[in-house]
């Protein structure tokens, strides 16, 4: 995160929304943010605003600005006040090699600048709200910005680490409820997006700690199920308290991860007894509605528990995929589980209108952002009704 003072804040003096104020005072970084957002490459800008791709690679370098005459060019093509580009403000910039991606190798580098974009643009709606709401302080072991026990580590072992993390915040050892919003209530800032993004389908789910808040992003491109999501979240959790100083990139960390995940939400010592030695997927089922993880999980835990051998294991596989269409066997959509719905945000926005006075537009113009981006960020709906003329 990085802010540079500048007298030409949004909103502080009469001259900032002029294109020549802009242009004198014009963040690069903004308009790499805003151009990766967008997925367009520099020559498509280019071409929209009349200029050489050169000329754009410029002024995201910040070697020269661009002219007055461009600055609403550059705000018409990304949909932003033109007051978007002045420099001055708190950014997220984070790249997006200090990200997490549950499917780096089909996540597209393009794709992943999106996401890191996204993510910054997150914090930025985070760091807004938290000038007019207290956020949940931040508990996550490891996490050097933590306000809570900042220097308690946890073992290195993904399940030790994750059995350590069960006590440190009084979980017990049974199943964990309502998993989203606890990460929450420990200060993690948590996305899901409403719907699936078809531009980056294979941006499945992503987190990072290099920003002062840790936050994570559960993306619905893959499948709308609550046990997979849930999963993604303990994985991501796990990417969280294992791999905070550790660049991204290592396959080995995802192993991690998802053994992380596996003993958080399924402690061997709770479960390994409760699960059969032969398949009997009406008592998988029940495990599955009781400790909110997979029948597919499940028969993965089996395997890795010794309860079942590996051809029993890839024939129950099998059979699971015969019954994916059935009731109990079906994936479960997210909507129908509260607790695994992020809030936090949208809570704060509906706490700070309502009791300090600010405004969804006061609350855009210290974000630079129009309106309607705040809202889609927040996941709010428009519910106005829509005019269609024929």
């Amino acid at each position: 995160m990085t802010r540079t003072d500048h007298p030409h804040l949004p909103g502080t003096h009469p001259a900032a929304s002029t294109p020549r104020a802009v242009a004198d005072a014009f963040d690069p970084a903004r308009l790499t943010q805003a151009r990766q957002l967008t997925t367009l490459t520099k020559k498509e800008v280019a071409e929209h605003i009349g200029v050489s791709p050169a000329a754009v690679g410029q002024y995201e370098t910040g070697s020269t600005r661009p002219r007055a005459d461009l600055i609403p060019k550059l705000a018409d093509l990304f949909d932003v006040p033109i007051v978007f580009f002045l420099a001055g403000r708190p950014h997220g910039k984070l790249d997006a090699s200090m990200a997490y991606f549950r499917s780096l190798r089909s996540t597209r580098s393009f794709h992943r600048d999106r996401a890191a974009s996204y993510v910054g643009q997150i914090w930025e709606l985070t760091y807004a709200l938290e000038k007019h709401v207290q956020l949940p302080p931040v508990d996550l072991p490891g996490f050097s910005g933590g306000e809570i026990h900042p220097g308690t580590d946890l073992p290195t072992d993904p399940a030790a680490a994750a059995a350590a993390l069960r006590r440190h915040w009084s979980l017990g050892t049974g199943p964990v409820t309502h998993l989203v919003r606890r990460m929450e209530a420990h200060g993690i800032v948590v996305i899901a997006p409403a719907e699936a993004d078809p531009t980056a389908p294979s941006v499945d789910a992503f987190s990072t700690c290099r920003l002062p808040r840790p936050l994570v992003v559960l993306t619905a491109n893959r499948a709308d199920d609550v046990y997979r999501h849930r999963f993604t979240a303990a994985h991501e959790l796990g990417h969280l308290i294992l791999h905070a100083d550790i660049a991204p990139g290592d396959h080995r960390q995802e192993r991690e991860a998802d053994a992380f995940a596996a003993e958080f939400l399924t402690p061997r010592a709770s479960i390994a007894d409760l699960l059969p030695r032969r398949m009997d997927f009406t008592r998988l089922a029940g495990l599955q509605r009781t400790w909110g993880v997979s029948v597919k999980s499940l028969i993965y835990r089996c395997r890795e528990l010794d309860r079942i051998s590996d051809a029993t294991a890839s024939r129950a596989y099998q059979r699971l995929h015969r019954l994916s269409v059935t009731p109990g066997f079906r994936p479960e959509p997210v909507s129908g589980y509260p607790g695994e719905q992020p809030v936090m945000l949208r809570q704060a926005f509906d706490l700070a209108t309502s009791t300090t006075g600010t405004s969804l537009r006061r609350l855009a113009a210290e974000l630079a952002w129009k309106p309607q981006r705040v809202l889609d960020l927040l996941g709010v709906a428009d519910t106005r009704p829509v005019l269609r003329l024929v």
